[in-house]
């Protein structure tokens, strides 16, 4: 999870991965849309596939990169976690709450 968060914690990185929401693309395609140069995409491509946020394809010589789903799936069940804690106290605050305004004063 460390990886995966720390992939994503550099803008340009988290830009690439909204770009790839849409469907795969290759390193050009993916410079050109970000205006970024090849060699500094290619850069941000490998920390991306080296947490496993990527699935890479070669056809001929082009690279065709896109999302790979069990990351981002861990990621989702690990914000649920924090959604459900936060669930669970706004339930026992407001049970706490209309124990308050039913006491007699």
């Amino acid at each position: 999870m460390k990886s995966i968060l720390q992939a994503l914690a550099e803008p340009n990185r988290l830009l690439i991965v909204e770009l790839l929401r849409s469907g795969p693309l290759t390193v050009g395609e993916i410079a050109e849309r970000l205006s970024l140069n090849q060699p500094q995409t290619s850069k941000h491509l490998k920390v991306l596939s080296e947490a496993g946020l990527l699935l890479v394809e070669a056809s001929a010589n082009r690279r065709i990169y896109r999302l790979a789903p069990k990351p981002f799936q861990e990621l989702e069940a690990w914000a649920s976690s924090f959604r459900r804690d936060w669930e669970e106290r706004m339930d026992r605050l407001d049970g706490y709450l209309q124990r308050l305004q039913q006491s007699p004063d």
